[in-house]
């Protein structure tokens, strides 16, 4: 008789409208273009094919959600278990005429969330179009640019849990704080309701356009990269280290000369060295010990300890026994 370790993971997974995919690269995908592969790749149909696979999936399976993979370093090893990528079922924009509420799909690019509502006149949400991802990882995250956070205009948000439990909840709920979320990680967001201010289509492109100028100038849009790498320090962190309340990340590392130092084919960049870049040939793992040589120098010298904001998953190495093979 042949054991769970012999049957291939996709006989054991429950039947789906979507679609299952074995051994999908995933690095070529990502922002750094470094990384491995997952196990089985599963594209939803749509929120109901997504909370059946959830209620049949087996306990031991590994369940990893992954956006547009815009802050992620996505292990060489891969990810074993089964990865899941929301797709346009899950990318609705919508805006309530009457409440000017926005609605929007978990795998709707934060761009096109901005874009939409400045084209019906409803402001807000312009910070979006600075956060490179999806409204999912937003939430996930709380994610944030130029003076607002997701929280700030959330309504409520839309998950699905483990058990396929389809489950909504209100901010106060979630425990948002400055790149948190309290919701738990094996819960998958797969919408969100946003509230919005009237205003004119002019003057809310206008703060898009002045965002993307920033962004431009400061950032290395154009590079294989991730978004910032480390979120920035908390204010007890920098009174116990007897430095300016204002003190950002960038000016730590750069402070311990990570403006432009590299390992292997990644680099702190030179324009914005709390952004690694992938210069053409970095592995996953050249970026994640570039990161760690960054918090390990910080550590040294002020006694801060630099969270990651860019999520790392997946397996530092491949198994002996055959990729993804299963304990």
């Amino acid at each position: 008789m042949s054991s769970a370790k012999d049957v291939s993971l996709l006989h054991r997974l429950p039947a789906v409208r979507g679609r299952y995919r074995e051994h999908v690269n995933l690095g070529d995908t990502s922002w750094f273009r470094a990384g491995g592969a997952a196990e089985v790749l599963y594209k939803p149909a749509d929120r109901e094919d997504l909370a059946g696979f959830l209620a049949g999936c087996p306990d031991d399976v590994p369940v990893t959600v992954l956006g547009v993979c815009s802050n992620v370093i996505i292990r060489d090893g891969g990810l074993p278990g089964v990865t899941i990528r929301l797709g346009r079922d899950f990318a609705d924009i919508e805006v309530n005429e009457d409440t000017g509420h926005v609605s929007a799909g978990a795998a709707a690019l934060d761009i096109n969330v901005a874009l939409e509502a400045a084209r019906l006149g409803r402001g807000g949400l312009e910070f979006l179009s600075g956060v490179p991802g999806t409204i999912g990882g937003a939430l996930r995250m709380n994610a944030g640019a130029y003076g607002a956070e997701t929280v700030d205009f959330l309504v409520e948000a839309e998950t699905i849990d483990r058990e396929g439990n389809i489950r909504r909840y209100l901010p106060e709920q979630m425990h948002m704080s400055y790149r948190y979320n309290g919701i738990p990680e094996n819960f998958i967001f797969t919408s969100a309701v946003f509230r919005t201010v009237a205003d004119s289509v002019e003057a809310i492109e206008e703060r898009i356009q002045t965002i993307k100028e920033k962004r431009a100038a400061s950032q290395p849009i154009k590079a294989r990269t991730g978004g910032s790498t480390f979120a920035n320090p908390q204010l007890d962190q920098l009174r116990a280290a007897g430095l300016p309340e204002d003190t950002k990340t960038w000016q730590l590392i750069d402070a311990v000369g990570g403006r432009g130092f590299a390992i292997g084919g990644a680099q702190m960049s030179e324009l914005h060295c709390n952004f690694m870049i992938n210069t053409g040939e970095a592995t996953a793992a050249d970026l994640e010990n570039l990161g760690e040589e960054m918090r390990r120098r910080v550590m040294e010298r002020y006694g801060i300890e630099l969270r990651w904001e860019i999520k790392r998953i997946g397996l530092k190495e491949t198994p002996m026994d055959g990729p993804f093979a299963m304990a």
